[in-house]
């Protein structure tokens, strides 16, 4: 096997690690009725067959990325596909709510140890500048599309071959990717790391599993409520005892100048921002048609196979892009096609159609998408050293995971007090008031999409700087 082939082979791997990590978040959605008939879920438990996999992985990417610096990144990255397997196998086997919620939280720590492996891989196994750049370009048209994805093959086997098939489905591709693994990864860790962080571990883990927690279930309990006032509240100060911890110990998780890197830094808060208006679109999609258009689960997942076209095919050109555009223009451009494209979709009409209300808006929020996918990853992990790979590999897709979450929890409460304002008239039946709360939450997610559009403009450089050590000067890190 020639270098070269090798290295395509591994991108191969690990582009559809993630394909897997990614639409394992919504595959299990459609299959949601079917799994609360058979296994007999109180109807206030369901949610947590999706947000036990959400807690876990949100909450450990942080910790995963440096574990990945530390241990070694194929290391990890085996680990935690032997966990991720395991646990897809127990949850397909699930007799009752406990087990399965059980099975996919040990699955969202094994996605916590994979995700940041794999990308922190690809910039080891492909240096810097356009060669790498078209790696990401394949990683996240990959990963991209494994969100649309997630409801066109959740559909189809949870129709065909019952709820288990979402999870099953897992298994023969976890044991493939073990066993290819030592043949096509290298190994490479932080030889300069001494220590471990375990009060920055501990308040970080704590904090962002908190603060997960406390989004995805503010809005049953009330934005106002005390139990979300007082969770948040301590979620938060445990990330700021985190900061506190960071500034002093002599060997942090988080080293705090990884975050005088601009284009890291910007690329992140674009990331997050990202993930807040595009989390509520695939959920809000899968309602509309079935909801209010009457499609069943299968014909619903095909009708987003265009969304997720777009997104891969956008998305694999993105290296030429941000070659000819440059980085920030390429973000802020791809953003704004986003905003765009969600705008329109916030028109949908209660007598709408595939064709007249989904398939257009989708195909450009695709695109634009496709495009904020990689240059955000691009741009938050080009800055980092080699051996920083894992930690900034872990902020990216933890900044991904926390905007998901606060986005879908925002947008959710927006659309809700919208359609309960419609059926309060009096005038409004019941597919009119859940379209009007559809368009108010596609129309939030379109303002997201734009103010991401805006920080990119402003805050991402013009040129980002060679990537740097630890032992850089404040200077350098800063330039």
């Amino acid at each position: 096997m020639t270098y070269a082939s090798r290295r395509g082979f591994a991108l191969a791997l690990l582009a559809a690690t993630q394909f897997v990590l990614v639409l394992d978040a919504s595959i299990v959605g459609v299959a949601m009725p079917s799994i609360g008939a058979d296994l007999k879920f109180a109807p206030d438990d369901l949610s947590w067959v999706a947000n036990a996999y959400t807690l876990t992985f949100g909450g450990l990417l942080l910790l995963g990325g440096r574990a990945a610096d530390l241990v070694g990144r194929r290391r990890m990255f085996v680990l935690g596909m032997a966990l991720f397997t395991a646990a897809s196998l127990a949850g397909s086997l699930a007799a009752g709510p406990a087990t399965l919620v059980a099975a996919r939280a040990a699955q969202g720590v094994g996605a916590a140890l994979v995700s940041p492996a794999a990308l922190s891989l690809i910039m080891t196994i492909f240096p810097a500048g356009p060669e790498r750049n078209k790696a990401m370009g394949v990683f996240g048209a990959v990963a991209g599309a494994g969100g649309a994805a997630g409801s066109i093959l959740g559909g189809m086997l949870t129709q065909w071959l019952g709820w288990q098939a979402t999870l099953y489905v897992n298994v023969p591709i976890g044991l493939a990717a073990i066993a290819l693994a030592p043949r096509l990864l290298p190994e490479a860790s932080d030889r300069t790391a001494r220590g471990f962080d375990l009060p920055g571990a501990l308040t970080a883990t704590g904090g962002l599993a908190l603060l997960v927690y406390t989004l995805v279930e503010a809005d049953g309990a009330g934005w106002t409520s005390p139990n979300t006032l007082g969770l948040g509240a301590l979620a938060l100060a445990l990330i700021g005892l985190f900061f506190l911890i960071e500034a002093r110990t002599a060997h942090p998780l988080v080293p705090l100048q990884i975050f005088r890197r601009p284009v890291l830094r910007g690329s992140n808060l674009a990331a997050v921002l990202t993930l807040m208006a595009m989390a509520p679109l695939f959920f809000y999609l899968t309602f509309y048609m079935q909801q209010v258009l009457g499609f069943g689960p299968v014909r619903a997942g095909l009708a987003q196979l265009p969304l997720a076209l777009a997104i891969a095919v956008t998305a694999g050109a993105a290296g030429s892009l941000i070659a000819r555009l440059g980085l920030r223009t390429a973000m802020a451009a791809g953003l704004a096609v986003t905003a765009a494209g969600l705008a329109w979709f916030s028109r949908m009409s209660p007598d709408g159609g595939f064709l007249t209300d989904v398939l257009g808006p989708t195909l450009v929020i695709g695109v634009g998408a496709g495009l904020a996918f990689v240059t955000t990853t691009v741009g938050a992990t080009s800055a980092a050293s080699p051996e920083q790979a894992g930690l900034a590999s872990g902020l990216f897709n933890t900044a991904q995971q926390v905007g998901g979450s606060i986005g879908l929890a925002a947008v959710v409460a927006i659309s809700t007090a919208r359609t309960a304002g419609a059926l309060a008239d009096g005038e409004r039946v019941m597919t009119a008031a859940l379209t009007d709360g559809y368009r108010a939450g596609m129309l939030a997610a379109a303002g997201i999409a734009l103010a991401a559009a805006l920080l990119a403009a402003a805050f991402v450089p013009r040129r980002n700087a060679a990537p740097v050590s630890d032992t850089a000067t404040d200077q350098t890190l800063a330039a």
